[in-house]
């Protein structure tokens, strides 16, 4: 008998391990997780500004990317938000509601990283081990697999990769899942930063640097895709939910638009301000809807020339255009913050071949991949740590 014997390793010690390992420790399996920082949950403590965007109240499988939409479906139907809330109000852990639905801890994400240890405690079959580095995972004849690890060999039956992607490298975010993905054969998809900001090296650079700190409400949009959140400019380029959520569906080489009054119909609003206030400037009209700042940008971009002239004064033709370009005000990011800032990666392993069911690989017996690691990613607001959830229970139930 190998003496570092266990019924499963799970290997990083995120959200969807530490979840995975409380629940197969209920059906009687002993759990040993893995983790090569020297503390568990790191990005837990980080997410939501520390708060800890937990799960939404509104998850659905359009809230998913992945180049197999479908394959999120069996997973967040067996365990919903509803059940991870559930979790969460048996520990007393207080929350509240934010826009779009958004769930966040009121004291801190520490609550939910001490909620799922506390599981894990609870059922005495879980043991962790920090600073255990994953050297090199290999199938051993019928008797599972042997994992080599910086501090020694283990032995399980099952082990499930739950390393997560490339993102935020400094909490641990590193590509192993899917080299070991790769050496059982599977595909992993290309991977890309994936809710992250926008940078600039044109000029529109120099209107960002200048309205670094500055939020608008605004609509950003591509072939693909349109969010209309808050906008925030940086010294870098663009920030804020709807430039995160659009990174999702950009790549380098392409433009998009900002519509910077989503919620004002402008033409019809110059024509009716023409009439009732004939002498007023744009910038006037437009400070009530805009920081000044911004429509001082916006002017020396779009009607510099006409900066002066009393609305009475400009044609129909040409207020139409000034609003077709504030609807519409095309921008091409030279790229993004990269995996240093990014939220998520974007791609994965290639979930046709893993079982939606189980989360099992359909190449290796006993091998079973959840979380990030997979090619699936969520939108912004709670969806990412829905999935950590679902597939850790869908898989816990197997391992």
């Amino acid at each position: 008998m190998f003496s570092n014997q266990y019924d499963v390793i799970v290997l990083g010690a995120g959200a969807s391990s530490l979840m995975l390992a409380y629940m197969a420790a209920q059906r009687g399996r002993k759990v040993l997780v893995m983790e090569k920082a020297n503390k568990v949950g790191k990005k837990i403590l980080m997410s939501g500004g520390g708060k800890c965007n937990f799960t939404n109240l509104y998850v659905e499988p359009e809230n998913f990317i992945s180049h197999n939409p479908h394959f999120v479906i069996s997973a967040l139907t067996r365990y919903t938000n509803w059940d991870f809330i559930g979790l969460v109000c048996e520990h007393g852990i207080e929350y509240e509601e934010r826009k779009h639905g958004q769930l966040f801890t009121l004291n801190g994400a520490k609550e939910i990283l001490s909620m799922l240890l506390a599981e894990c405690n609870k059922t005495g079959r879980v043991e962790i081990k920090t600073s255990c580095e994953v050297k090199a995972v290999t199938p051993v004849d019928d008797q599972g697999f042997q994992v080599a690890t910086s501090v020694g060999y283990f032995q399980a039956e099952s082990v499930v990769v739950a390393t997560g992607g490339l993102s935020v490298p400094t909490l641990g975010g590193s590509g192993i899942g899917y080299d070991i993905a790769k050496q059982f054969g599977h595909y992993v998809h290309p991977t890309r930063a994936g809710l992250v900001p926008f940078t600039f090296s044109d000029q529109f650079k120099e209107v960002t640097t200048r309205l670094s700190g500055n939020a608008v409400d605004a609509t950003l949009s591509n072939d693909l895709n349109s969010f209309t959140e808050a906008l925030l400019f940086t010294h870098r380029g663009l920030s804020g939910p709807s430039s995160l959520q659009l990174s999702n569906y950009w790549n380098v080489g392409q433009s998009f638009h900002i519509n910077f009054l989503p919620y004002l119909e402008l033409v019809d609003f110059f024509k009716t301000k023409k009439t009732s206030q004939p002498k007023v400037l744009l910038r006037t009209l437009l400070t009530e809807h805009l920081p000044k700042s911004v429509v001082l940008e916006l002017q020396n971009l779009i009607w510099a020339e006409s900066a002066d002239i009393a609305i009475a004064n400009l044609s129909d033709e040409k207020l139409e255009q000034i609003a077709q370009r504030l609807h519409a005000f095309e921008v091409k990011p030279s790229g993004t913050e990269g995996y240093r800032t990014a939220e998520v990666t974007l791609g994965g392993v290639d979930t046709t071949e893993v079982s939606s069911k189980t989360m099992e690989s359909k190449k290796q017996k006993g091998l079973y991949f959840i979380g990030e690691v997979l090619d699936v990613s969520g939108h912004l607001g709670g969806f990412n740590f829905q999935w950590a959830w679902s597939s850790a229970h869908a898989a816990s139930q197997y391992v």
